[in-house]
């Protein structure tokens, strides 16, 4: 299963966007409101739960400053990935899209494609506020 958020504009430039994206602990800001869980497990670790949701370990997979970061799920379970991609619009200004990845069976592919959607587009939503 593949998913894409809508690109955001920021007004800051791939370097400070990356930068924001490389601290973990900055996702607290960008997740839901519904978040029962938010900790940081280590530099390329953390844990959160939404309501009604199993709990998720993301870790960084791999990096290219300052134009993609690669968190993935750190169990073999639910294998996905979640990739910021970058890039620069103008002088000061960034673009940045999300996109997940997932090797799910269909019925479970059917059971999270919409909770994963409006996930991803709270995610962007919220990094275009901060």
């Amino acid at each position: 299963m593949y998913l894409e958020s809508p690109a955001v504009q920021l007004e800051k430039g791939p370097e400070a966007t990356f930068a924001f994206l490389s601290d973990l602990s900055n996702f607290e800001q960008l997740m839901p409101e519904n978040i029962q869980t938010f900790e940081v497990l280590g530099p390329d670790t953390f844990r959160f739960a939404l309501k009604g949701m199993p709990e998720i370990v993301l870790e960084r997979k791999s990096e290219d400053p300052p134009n993609q970061l690669v968190l993935g799920a750190a169990s073999d379970k639910l294998p996905f990935t979640l990739t910021a991609d970058i890039r620069e619009i103008s002088a000061g200004k960034s673009e940045v899209q999300l996109t997940f990845e997932g090797t799910f069976n269909a019925m479970m592919a059917m059971m999270v494609k919409g909770p994963i959607t409006n996930f991803l587009g709270t995610l962007s939503t919220n990094l275009a506020r901060v």
